[in-house]
C-alpha cells in the first residue's frame, strides 16, 4: 500500500512544501483538492519531477451528478480537469455528488448520476484515468449530500460497469454513516481505488479517536491491496510529530514503514 497527505496538512504552506514533506516522511503522493487553484501547473509539473514525488489525487473542478440541467458543466469540468492530471501526471480524481435534489424521486436522480459518468467513461478510458465516487456523512458534516453508503456507491458503480469509475472509501465518513468498517472496507475492495483515513469523532490523525487502525489497514492490506491510502485529517498536535506517531504506533505494525 501507498500512503499519502493531503494538502492543508501544514497549514500555510504552499504544495512545493507539501511536496517536500510527503518525501521526509517516505509517502508516495500528495493529494490536492482545487487543482485549479494552482497558478502554473507546468512549472508545478517540473517541480515534482525534481522533488521526486508529485500529487497523486485531485479533484473534479464542479460537482453534480444528480442534477440533469447541469450535466454539461459537470462533463466540461471533468474534461478540464483530466487535462490538468495529463500534464501532473494525477491518476485518480475524486467526485461527490451533490445534495440530493428536492421534489425529484432519488431514483430519477440516481439514473441521472449513473447515466451521466457512463458518458464520462470514454474520456476517462482514452486518459487513463479513474474517476473516484466519494460518499459522505450527512450526519456530522454533509447535510444533504446524496451519495451516503458504501454499498449504494458499490451499485453505481457496478451500474456504470467501468473500470475507470471507483470508489473512494472515507474511512472516517463510512464510521459515522454506516460503521463496519473493516467488513465494509474489505468487502468492496475490487470497486476501491482509494481510502481516506482520519479518527472520529473530530477528524483528527489515525489513533486519536475510536477506530483501530492498525486493524483496519491490516485487513486491507490482508486483500493484497496496493493503491493509496490519503491521510485525510486534521492535526492535534505539530504535523510531523503526529506523523511519525502513526507511523511508528500503526504503521510500524504493518511492516510497510521504513
Amino acid at each position: 500500500m501507498k500512503y499519502s497527505l493531503c494538502i492543508g496538512a501544514y497549514s500555510g504552506k504552499d504544495v512545493i512544501y507539501h511536496l517536500q514533506k510527503v518525501k521526509e516522511h517516505d509517502f508516495q503522493g500528495l493529494e490536492y483538492y482545487c487543482w485549479w487553484e494552482l497558478p502554473d501547473i507546468k512549472a508545478l509539473a517540473k517541480q515534482q519531477q525534481q522533488i521526486g514525488v508529485g500529487i497523486s489525487a485531485t479533484c473534479t473542478k464542479f460537482i453534480s451528478l444528480v442534477d440533469i440541467g447541469l450535466r454539461d458543466q459537470y462533463i466540461e469540468g471533468l474534461r478540464q480537469t483530466i487535462e490538468a492530471c495529463r500534464i501532473l501526471n494525477i491518476q485518480s480524481i475524486v467526485s461527490q455528488t451533490g445534495n440530493e435534489l428536492a421534489n425529484i424521486p432519488r431514483a430519477v436522480q440516481l439514473k441521472t448520476m449513473v447515466d451521466t459518468l457512463k458518458l464520462c467513461v470514454p474520456m476517462l478510458e482514452k486518459a487513463g484515468l479513474v474517476l473516484e465516487l466519494e460518499p459522505l456523512n450527512t450526519l456530522v458534516d454533509h447535510q444533504g449530500h446524496f451519495l451516503v453508503r458504501s454499498d449504494d456507491a458499490a451499485a453505481v458503480i457496478d451500474q456504470v460497469d467501468s473500470p475507470y469509475v471507483k470508489l473512494v472509501f472515507d474511512v472516517y465518513h463510512q464510521q459515522i454513516s454506516e460503521g463496519n468498517v473493516i467488513r465494509n472496507a474489505t468487502n468492496y475492495v475490487d470497486r476501491i481505488n482509494h481510502y481516506h483515513i482520519a479518527d472520529n469523532p473530530g477528524r483528527q490523525e489515525p489513533g486519536t479517536g475510536e477506530l483501530n487502525y492498525a486493524n483496519i489497514l491490516r485487513a486491507i492490506q490482508a486483500t493484497g491491496f496496493a493503491g493509496y491510502i490519503g491521510l485525510e485529517c486534521k492535526y492535534s498536535k505539530d504535523t510531523d510529530i503526529a506523523i511519525n506517531e502513526f507511523k511508528a504506533n500503526i504503521l510500524s505494525l504493518l511492516n510497510v514503514c521504513k
